[in-house]
């Protein structure tokens, strides 16, 4: 189901860092190196799995860009808020 806008102010409040691009959600995490990013993108992978939800992610050196939509509905939803609010817990 389609997240409300009320439900992305409240997410957007609560996770300034992610930015809204139509129906997907991005953020760049910038670790020390290249091999804190991979190690990062292999935390960000089990979550994923474990929420059966998977992000697109682009490495570049030591910056990581997620990028969450629930492309089986077409549109921004809980799952993708869901992910995002764990993956910042890392």
């Amino acid at each position: 189901m389609q997240l409300t806008d009320a439900e992305w102010e409240e997410f957007a409040t609560a996770h300034p860092a992610w930015e809204r691009d139509g129906e997907s959600i991005r953020r760049t995490f910038v670790h020390d190196d290249f091999t804190a990013a991979v190690g990062f993108v292999v935390r960000v992978g089990f979550l994923a799995e474990a929420a059966d939800h998977h992000p697109d992610i682009d490495i570049r050196w030591n910056k990581v860009t997620l990028d969450l939509s629930t492309h089986s509905e077409g549109e921004l939803t809980e799952k993708d808020t869901n992910l995002a609010s764990q993956i910042d817990e890392i």
